[in-house]
């Protein structure tokens, strides 16, 4: 008898156990949570982290608060998200340098982006655009491409180490020679995006690769020259600018893009209600409005499409940072 009694004591205590954590799921959020940016204030990412916590704010009641632990390319601040508490009041932005490009430089990078994160929806992508300076004589991708290769190691291009524009310059170089052999291109490497530009501007580098919301000014005052954006389909803010997939190199793509994701072990009734929210803001008329003045595209949504996304980028620069020989700074 008393065994039966200490089980069945034993059985009402788990019982107890178990309700506690799933009315705290329901609940959730009953106070603010966090959302790490790996980025300082004030650029691309740290503005698209801004938008999505204040969204997520507004569906449901309770702060969602931005902190910006920037360094080491994002890496910092995403390997602080990995240890924190799975508990749904961290989640973390994920992006195609702390989530992809770095897995290629650094194997020991102390976290894994599909093992240590659950992916919630990716949040924007965009192309860069491989301007040149007005002065070139260059008018079309396929003027360039044909001149490079007839003169290697003639052209010069700026980059900073590990960026989106530098990735997709060493992709361009891969795949963009003729038999067999690379494009012979020589870059200049800068340790930040403004002395790029304003050695661009001024004509002391020809070309390079820049997200395509920070090139539209200068291309419209025509300082720049647009040759081709690097995504498969042609942006908003761009027109009559080419893919260079269209022109002449098939299936050529390189993204920035940024997304949601949670810590591994985030119960799934939160994982899933945050899902769901990112999937009505991200279809909200106003939010689109916003992203597309920008040149932004707003990808499939959902934790399935982005988190194959991500396993498929991380092997594309897994790839061409081997192939390119490229180390961590």
């Amino acid at each position: 008898m008393i065994r039966r009694q200490l089980l069945a004591c034993a059985v009402s205590l788990a019982t107890v156990s178990l309700a506690l954590p799933a009315a705290a799921q329901d609940n959730w959020p009953s106070k603010p949570v966090k959302l790490i940016s790996p980025f300082p204030a004030g650029g691309t990412s740290d503005i698209m982290a801004r938008m999505v916590a204040g969204a997520l704010s507004k569906e449901f009641g309770q702060q969602f608060i931005v902190e910006n632990i920037g360094g080491a390319g994002g890496t910092i601040g995403t390997l602080r998200a990995a240890q924190a508490a799975p508990d749904g009041y961290t989640i973390v932005q994920t992006g195609v340098g702390q989530n992809a490009v770095a897995h290629g430089l650094d194997p020991k990078l102390g976290y894994d982006s599909m093992r240590d994160f659950i992916p919630i929806s990716q949040v924007h992508s965009g192309p860069n655009v491989l301007v040149v300076h007005a002065d070139q004589p260059f008018k079309t991708f396929q003027e360039l491409l044909v001149w490079i290769r007839k003169n290697p190691g003639k052209m010069n291009y700026g980059y900073t180490h590990a960026a989106s524009g530098h990735m997709a310059m060493e992709l361009l170089k891969q795949v963009g020679g003729e038999n067999g052999r690379p494009l012979y291109i020589v870059g200049i490497p800068y340790r930040g995006g403004g002395p790029m530009m304003q050695d661009l501007l001024g004509g002391q580098i020809p070309m390079m690769f820049i997200n395509q919301d920070v090139a539209l000014p200068h291309v419209k005052s025509g300082k720049l020259r647009a040759l081709a954006v690097t995504s498969k389909a042609r942006n908003p803010l761009y027109p009559d600018t080419p893919t260079i997939a269209e022109s002449g190199i098939k299936g050529y793509e390189a993204l920035s893009w940024s997304g949601l994701s949670a810590i591994k072990g985030t119960p799934k009734p939160i994982v899933d209600k945050l899902e769901a929210a990112m999937k009505k803001i991200m279809g909200s008329p106003e939010i689109k409005q916003r992203m597309e003045s920008v040149g932004f595209v707003i990808p499939a949504q959902g934790g399935a499409p982005y988190g194959a996304f991500i396993q498929s980028e991380i092997d594309l620069w897994t790839r061409v940072i081997k192939t390119a020989g490229i180390k961590a700074e």
